[in-house]
């Protein structure tokens, strides 16, 4: 007996017609669709450790850089303890520095969404597919975004890594936003993110379709190696792709295996 996945008890006979469900779901990475440029994170970063002692000139500092680039994507906090495994209340000290630093990084650089990815979230709405904004970033950083996108209607749901016991690159946004959305299966979720961190919490929480944005952040090789199924440099391409579940090829859209 065949389900609408496709799949067929053998015995019967039976051949495969599909393997593919429609989306359901979507959710995206805000900071992989927005252009809160590497200057937004990386300073405040930067910033935010050099609180520590680990400023520019020093090993200790390029140490603390290569870690940053490393975990991009994972949450603020997350990182910090990275930094300093064996003293709790360091790295606590640092991510409220980071907090701080993030809030100033945004109001000297701004941020704006991605070209095209306004049209592409309400192209996605209209069809049918819920939209869920997710955020390794704290909820009053993630909020601050929230603001300056005006993004607050363009989604069903926002998480935050506030709102979840593990953010990247652990699965517990992905899984939590199914369960709050009522998303009868995870095949039915497709993930877009400009991390190795977010396309490793899409694979493990069992997302089908992990859409790797392109920037200068990650590289198509390192997020080909975190297990994107495809790659866009362009979001206004999203909806197609989401519509043909990965069937066909469209301009501007390369399969990961490419």
């Amino acid at each position: 007996m065949s389900d609408s996945r496709g799949e067929t008890d053998p015995a019967l006979g039976g051949k495969r017609v599909s393997d593919t469900s429609p989306v359901s779901l979507v959710c995206c990475d805000v900071v992989g669709a927005a252009a809160a440029d590497g200057q937004v994170l990386e300073r405040a970063f930067a910033e935010a450790i050099a609180t520590q002692g680990l400023v520019t000139g020093t090993a200790a500092y390029v140490r603390s850089m290569v870690q940053f680039d490393r975990t991009r994507g994972w949450p603020p906090a997350g990182v910090m303890r990275s930094l300093f495994p064996d003293d709790e209340i360091r790295a606590q000290v640092a991510n409220l520095a980071f907090e701080r630093s993030f809030h100033a990084a945004v109001d000297r650089f701004g941020v704006l969404p991605l070209p095209g990815a306004n049209e592409a979230l309400a192209k996605l709405t209209a069809a049918g597919v819920k939209i869920c904004l997710v955020s390794s970033l704290s909820r009053p950083a993630l909020s601050l975004i929230m603001e300056r996108l005006d993004w607050w209607q363009r989604a069903d749901l926002v998480l935050c890594a506030d709102d979840v016991a593990r953010g990247f690159p652990w699965p517990d946004l992905v899984l939590t936003a199914v369960l709050r959305l009522g998303i009868a299966d995870v095949r039915d979720v497709a993930v877009v993110t400009a991390t190795e961190g977010g396309a490793l919490a899409a694979r493990r929480a069992g997302s089908p379709l992990v859409v790797g944005m392109l920037s200068d952040l990650d590289d198509a090789g390192r997020l080909r190696r975190a297990g994107v199924t495809h790659l866009l440099a362009d979001i206004g391409e999203l909806p197609d792709l989401v519509a043909t579940r990965g069937g066909i090829t469209t301009m501007g859209l390369t399969t990961a295996s490419d």
